[in-house]
C-alpha cells in the first residue's frame, strides 16, 4: 500500500486531513477521487479548504505536481469548487 506522504503535493497537513476522513493510502485516495475527497475534508475537517487543496489532491491522484495539471482539469475542478460556494 502506498503512503500518502510519498505522493506529490501531500505534506503533513493534507496527509493528516486525509487520514481524518478515512483515506489512509494512495489506493484509497485514487478510489475515492479528488472531488469526493475534497467534500469529505470540507465537511469533516476543514470547512475553509481552498481550491488549491483540491488541485493538490488531483495532482496527488495523477502523480504530478499540481502546477502540472492540464488547463482542462483545472477548469473542471474550479467549476466544481465554485459550485460548492453557491
Amino acid at each position: 500500500m502506498g503512503k500518502l506522504i510519498d505522493l506529490p503535493n501531500v505534506g503533513k497537513v493534507l496527509e493528516g486531513n486525509l487520514i481524518k476522513v478515512g483515506i489512509e493510502t494512495s489506493e484509497d485516495l485514487r478510489a475515492t477521487g479528488a472531488e469526493a475527497t475534497f467534500i469529505k475534508i470540507r465537511s469533516l475537517v476543514d470547512d475553509e479548504a481552498c481550491l488549491h487543496m483540491l488541485y493538490g489532491i488531483q495532482g496527488a491522484i495523477e502523480g504530478i505536481p499540481d502546477k502540472n495539471l492540464s488547463e482542462a482539469t483545472k477548469l473542471k475542478l474550479k467549476n466544481f469548487y465554485n459550485s460548492l460556494q453557491a
